[in-house]
């Protein structure tokens, strides 16, 4: 009996652990790769700010204070011992390189959120040609758009869900660019590639192909319609009815 009631707490206690990390597991906010780069951007556009004015305000103090009072006056450089020599060299450079140091970590944060793809995202295959872009869901149901004929919905998903997309080529090198989300990627024949991005409100952009792939290279485009939930299970029925 005894060794029952162990086995029985063993199992509850189990049961409590899981439920409670699927909990926390979905609690966890998902991390937008898109406003991560943009928060970098912002953090590198004010440290060349603020070094670049150190550097002009040093300059116009430099140029005023070494000016020349005179026609025939010839300027001397101040003599630096050794120390203050290698210590102008030094603090400077140590200066810079931890700056670039901060500032390469932060990119390296960064880029490891773009390759860490949340659980719960939505798997959509992508096929490039060209100069075409096929979706195909996880149901089967496919989708393109004809740019000379307007015809085709293009990516639709749903708003909300993390999005990743497994691509690959069918001929030549593509590139898969979201500008919307600060995302791109390659797509190579024989390879599949991946990228995802965090569609947290309804909009209608594009996708656009940026690496050349022969003369109609610029029609290598495709809508990405963002929609509510209810929308996009309406529309995923009728495109695997059609199929």
């Amino acid at each position: 009996m005894s060794h029952r009631v162990k086995r029985l707490g063993a199992a509850l206690a189990m049961l409590m652990v899981s439920g409670a990390g699927a909990a926390l597991a979905a609690e966890v906010p998902v991390r937008d790769p898109a406003a991560s780069v943009d928060h970098l951007w912002y953090e590198l556009l004010i440290d060349i700010t603020l070094i670049g004015l150190v550097f002009l305000v040093l300059g116009f103090y430099w140029v005023y204070k070494y000016r020349a009072k005179s026609e025939d006056e010839v300027g001397t450089a101040p003599q630096l011992s050794s120390l203050q020599s290698i210590a102008w060299i030094l603090v400077p450079s140590f200066l810079f390189m931890a700056d670039d140091f901060f500032l390469a970590a932060k990119g390296w944060t960064v880029w490891n959120i773009f390759r860490q793809v949340p659980a719960n995202a939505m798997e959509v295959k992508v096929t490039g040609s060209m100069w075409n872009w096929q979706f195909q869901y996880d149901n089967g149901a496919t989708s393109t758009y004809e740019v000379d004929s307007k015809d085709g919905d293009g990516l639709v998903v749903p708003v909300g869900r993390p999005v990743v997309l497994r691509m690959t080529s069918t001929d030549v090198v593509h590139s898969f660019s979201l500008p919307e989300y600060r995302v791109k990627e390659d797509l190579m024949p024989g390879r599949v590639t991946y990228l995802w991005f965090y569609p947290k409100k309804e909009t209608k952009t594009l996708v656009t192909c940026t690496e050349y792939c022969g003369n109609r290279h610029s029609y290598m485009y495709a809508p990405v319609k963002v929609v509510p939930q209810a929308e996009f299970d309406t529309w995923m029925a009728s495109k695997k009815q059609a199929t």
